[in-house]
Formats: structure tokens, C-alpha cells, sequence
């Protein structure tokens, strides 16, 4: 009884969480932090607030588009059009890994997106990001995401 116990514990040990976040806890903390407040942002449809989570020279690479480049661009990509909301968005990062005054962090998103119509549409993806510490805060600098099927 003892073995199976015990073996059921290491397997929910490793099978509850297989992030992994290497870096001051503070800068993992604002990382995490910036994340949340992110999707936050998105799902409010506060473009403003989404263009200042990135770096004045950051890049996005979005699914089968051509690289954006620079925040009024990214701000004009993340604005949608009228009659669309999202009304979930969650970002999980899998890693987080700080190297100086740069980090990337890789994981998956989801998401819904609410039609005028009432309908809805499920997505969900993979994504890389780069991040930049400017004037002690981490803001995008790179970004990219590609979809994966439902």
C-alpha cells in the first residue's frame, strides 16, 4: 500500500506542473505579472494598454502574416474590428528563463472570440516571446504564435 502511494505521489508530482521558470523571483513575478495584465488587456479591448506591454522596437509574427514592426502597427493589429470582443483569453507559460536584461518565455494561449452574431469561436496556439527590462520593467519585444487545431 505504502509503494502505491507513494508512486501516486511522485506521478501527480510531476504531472501537476511541468513549468519551469529559471531567474530572480522578483523578474519571474513581473513576467507573470505582465502576462496576466496582458490578456487582461485583450479581453477589455484596451489597445493602448496592449501596445505599452510591448518595446517601442518590437516585432510581432503573427500566424501566416508578415512580421509588424513597432507599437502604433501592433496596437492597429490588436485592434479589432467592430462587432468581434474576446471574451477569453489566457496565456500558460510552460518556461520562463531571465538572462540578464533579456528573457523568453514559450508556452500556449486560448482563447474566445464573441461574434455580433452571438456566436463564438475557440482558438488556441503556441507562442514564443522575447522580453526586454527597460527602466526596470519587462515589456515584449519579440512575439510570435501560431495556431494549433481544436
Amino acid at each position: 500500500m505504502k509503494a502505491v502511494a507513494l508512486t501516486c505521489l511522485l506521478f501527480l508530482s510531476f504531472s501537476v506542473s511541468s513549468q519551469s521558470y529559471t531567474g530572480d523571483e522578483k523578474d519571474i513575478g513581473m513576467i507573470l505579472s505582465n502576462i496576466k495584465d496582458f490578456s487582461n488587456s485583450v479581453m477589455n479591448s484596451d489597445y493602448q494598454a496592449i501596445g505599452k506591454a510591448y518595446t517601442e522596437d518590437a516585432k510581432i509574427f503573427p500566424n501566416n502574416r508578415d512580421i509588424i514592426a513597432g507599437q502604433d502597427a501592433i496596437i492597429k493589429y490588436w485592434t479589432l474590428p467592430e462587432g468581434l470582443k474576446t471574451k477569453y483569453h489566457k496565456i500558460t507559460p510552460e518556461e520562463i528563463k531571465i538572462i540578464g536584461n533579456e528573457a523568453y518565455d514559450y508556452g500556449y494561449y486560448e482563447g474566445t472570440t464573441l461574434r455580433a452574431d452571438g456566436t463564438e469561436s475557440n482558438w488556441k496556439g503556441k507562442y514564443v516571446i522575447v522580453w526586454k527590462k527597460l527602466n526596470d520593467e519587462w515589456k515584449i519585444y519579440l512575439d510570435i504564435w501560431n495556431s494549433i487545431k481544436n
